[in-house]
């Protein structure tokens, strides 16, 4: 498998902001501490046909049904959590005000990250309230008929769920690639893909099932795999791991068969098959029908990403639906015709070059719902991730608009004015910074990710090589083609860049970044998140190798300066190469040297200025988003014949309605299905 993955909006995010007296902004609806909530919109959806919209609608439905999943792959407290919560915020009557605003604020934050682990640090957040609050809340939401077990019942819970909630030293990091205490990355780690489990008992097992299962280490100390799946209606495979919301999520996916186009329909019902038997060669089989389908109305729904786990094997729970932006399409889709030029255009050698690239099917959406561990940071996606599909078949490379289009509704110019370096650098970004994004997202998911060619020694993907630093290296790689070839005269020649400025308001993002991000890691003096290795690795390995980029100090605050264009462009160039190389020829000690020296380590005391930067301008560090609900209408036979979208204004509204999927108490009063 090789992960290709997703553009999250580091250089975008932290620089949005509303109002800064009020902390609230254009497009944003709640605020929690430095946590907004934006509004997701999917104005396309209108222009859908009613057959298209009904799709659209049982699409979103399956959505919904595997987003408990992630809540327990991120911790195994996670939905003991979630239930209690949620019932709590259900039914408040009689519950004091303050403690209540403290619960609610609390869930929300959950809510937010799937958890009480940050989804960007990894680092656990704690609550306001304390036990005996938590505890008299609870009993008070069952009197008013809280679906959350009898008073005796919950006591006992919330005394087993104690540390998980409010102990710092339990479980303080969800995803541990650089433990300390002399702990290995799993024991550090408090997600739940492994129970009892160390790398070293990983050494001669073999996993049937890499993605989709969880490893458990039994009493006489054997691994066993649980796997993920529905099971088979005629009982030749049983049910796994996740079973309930696999079933739930396939009767949806069936009756969006019914109404898909051919090429879609086989997909769906590959991803059907897949459920039942958690088989990787039926996720495959899925892959390859999946990324052979073009509609309008797209999808995600799996187990994808391997961010989360630190050893880079499990995948996350997650989906998004789509509707495709026709505005923007034109972009990527002419981004996406010019794959081959750009591959021949890469700094690495021609031993690495593939001289037959697929271009990747190239498509803006916004999208309709966004659920699991696919959150609103996320503004540009390349999947299918495993490298027999995509060598094949190719890929789909998205640019969610709609996410899009809400940072910039909330976007103002407070952190670009306070973190340029100089009044060019401000005047730069502010004219061309939203088309430099735009692109850079571009470019990073249609040419960056699935470029290049390994060495034909290498008999395993590259991912069996490079291991925890697999992730790191392939999204610093994709940034990297990004930022080398935006200065290419061929992408005004084009029409795809308006002018050269656009390519410097790219470097200057890019070199504010590891500036910029510091605001979102308050917390220790290493980063975790892949995204986050990668964008401090490129401008670290930068400044001392090429000086392109400078740190500056003016009246007692830090900028990343680019002073020189060119000898920036030459460090791209240099780090890109070294990459191809190093993925190529899957070289685990170099890329584990460049990481360990650029990406990981920080100065806590150039992280607290930062924050306090941030802090004085009232600016959010953390995004989730509220996505849109569809309100389907059914005749007699069931058949759903009218959906309307509308946009909830209040983040319970949502997230209660999809625990309503399973508990329906907790829908909201006077919401309708």
């Amino acid at each position: 498998m090789v992960t290709l993955g997703a553009v999250v909006a580091l250089f975008a995010a932290p620089e949005l902001v509303g109002a800064p007296e009020q902390g609230i902004g254009r497009g944003i609806l709640d605020r929690v501490g430095d946590t907004a909530f934006l509004e997701v919109r999917a104005d396309s959806f209108h222009r859908l046909t009613p057959r298209e919209q009904a799709l659209a609608y049982w699409l979103t439905e399956a959505a919904i049904a595997i987003d408990p999943i992630i809540y327990d792959q991120q911790s195994r407290y996670g939905l003991a959590e979630k239930r209690i919560l949620e019932g709590i915020v259900a039914f408040p009557r009689g519950i004091p005000p303050a403690v209540f605003k403290k619960i609610n604020d609390y869930t929300k934050l959950f809510w937010a990250n799937r958890g009480n682990h940050n989804e960007m640090t990894a680092q656990k957040f704690l609550p306001a309230f304390n036990y005996e609050e938590l505890r008299a809340a609870g009993l008070q939401a069952i009197k008013n008929g809280a679906p959350i077990g009898a008073p005796e019942e919950f006591t006992l819970l919330l005394q087993q769920l104690r540390a998980a909630f409010f102990d710092p030293q339990f479980e303080p990091t969800m995803t541990a690639k650089s433990p300390r205490g002399g702990l290995d990355i799993l024991q550090a780690s408090a997600n739940n893909f492994y129970q009892n489990v160390t790398m070293s008992d990983l050494k001669d097992f073999h996993e049937s099932h890499p993605l989709s299962s969880r490893l458990l280490k039994r009493p006489d100390g054997k691994l066993e795999e649980q796997v993920y799946r529905a099971g088979t209606p005629d009982g030749r495979i049983p049910p796994g791991y996740y079973a309930e919301y696999l079933r739930k999520a396939n009767t949806y996916l069936e009756k969006a068969a019914k109404l898909a186009d051919p090429a879609q329909a086989a997909a769906i019902r590959a991803l059907i098959r897949y459920y039942q038997t958690g088989d990787p060669q039926d996720w495959l089989a899925f892959g390859a029908a999946w990324v052979q389908s073009n509609p309008r109305v797209d999808f995600a729904n799996g187990f994808i990403e391997v961010y989360r786990d630190a050893r880079g094997a499990k995948g996350t729970a997650q989906a998004f639906v789509s509707v495709t932006d026709e505005r923007v399409n034109a972009l990527m889709v002419k981004i996406a015709d010019h794959a081959q030029y750009f591959e021949q255009q890469a700094p690495w050698p021609a031993q690495y070059k593939n001289e037959h690239v697929k271009p990747p099917l190239a498509k803006a959406v916004e999208t309709v719902i966004e659920t699991g561990d696919f959150q609103v940071s996320t503004i540009g996606d390349n999947l299918p991730n495993e490298s027999e599909i995509h060598e094949k078949y190719g890929t789909k490379s998205f640019m969610f608009t709609g996410t899009m289009r809400a940072f910039n509704a909330a976007r103002g110019r407070a952190a670009l004015k306070e973190f340029a370096a100089d009044p060019k650098e401000f005047a730069i970004c502010e004219k061309y910074g939203g088309e430099a994004e735009d692109l850079m997202t571009a470019l990073h998911e249609v040419i960056g990710h699935g470029s290049g060619k390994l060495s034909p020694k290498l008999v395993h993907d590259y991912t069996y090589y490079l291991k925890e630093y697999a992730s790191t290296l392939e999204e610093a790689r994709a940034d990297l083609m990004a930022l080398w070839n935006i200065w290419d005269p061929k992408m005004r020649e084009w029409g795809i860049v308006t002018s050269p400025d656009v390519a410097k308001a790219m470097y200057y993002n890019a070199a504010r970044a590891p500036l910029t991000q510091l605001a979102r890691i308050r917390k220790g003096d290493t980063i975790e998140e892949d995204h986050q290795r990668d964008r401090q690795m490129i401008v670290e390995y930068i400044i001392d190798k090429t000086g392109g980029i400078e740190k500056l100090q003016k009246n007692g605050k830090t900028y990343y300066a680019v002073t020189d264009f060119e000898k920036m462009r030459k460090g791209v160039g240099m780090l890109l190469g070294e990459l191809m190389r190093i993925k190529a020829e899957g070289d685990y000690d170099a890329i584990k040297a460049l990481v360990d020296k650029y990406g990981v380590r920080f100065d806590p005391r150039l992280r607290d200025q930062v924050v306090a930067r941030y802090d004085r301008l009232n600016l959010p560090a953390y995004w989730a988003g509220i996505n849109s609900i569809l309100t389907a209408a059914s005749g007699t036979d069931g058949d759903v014949t009218a959906v309307t979208i509308s946009y909830p204004k209040d983040v319970n509204e949502q997230y209660l309605r999809y625990a309503a999927m399973y508990e329906p108490k907790l829908m909201p009063a006077g919401a309708s299905k």
